[in-house]
């Protein structure tokens, strides 16, 4: 079993920056895929960055360039490192693990808000 617990949320000013943080506990056996998701109220949740076991990221088109996601620890840690930030960013964010094959765990979500 593994559990999730995310920090860093809060209220930044449009242009700022923010870093998101994602520990997991247990044990990660096998592949595995590290993403964060953020959700609008009354909207789907959707993905905004990836991270695979061998490294490989991947980001949405909105926050190309603006976002980075990284990893320590082997793979008990992440990171969403937000920059530039902008109003549309606010939601709610959530660090998801999908272990291969079938296996999905989700953190508690954090809230950001963009706002002057």
């Amino acid at each position: 079993q593994v559990q999730l617990v995310e920090s860093g949320g809060g209220l930044v000013q449009p242009g700022g920056s923010m870093r998101l943080t994602c520990t997991a506990s247990g044990t990660i056996d096998g592949k595995y895929v590290m993403a964060w998701y953020r959700q609008d109220p009354g909207k789907l949740r959707d993905v905004v960055a990836t991270l695979t076991h061998t490294g490989t990221p991947w980001y949405t088109d909105s926050v190309q360039g603006r976002f980075t996601i990284a990893t320590e620890n082997a793979k008990m840690t992440w990171y969403l490192q937000m920059d530039n930030l902008l109003p549309e960013d606010s939601a709610l964010y959530y660090c998801n693990l999908y272990i291969f094959p079938y296996t999905t765990y989700w953190g508690q979500g954090t809230q950001v808000t963009v706002s002057s």
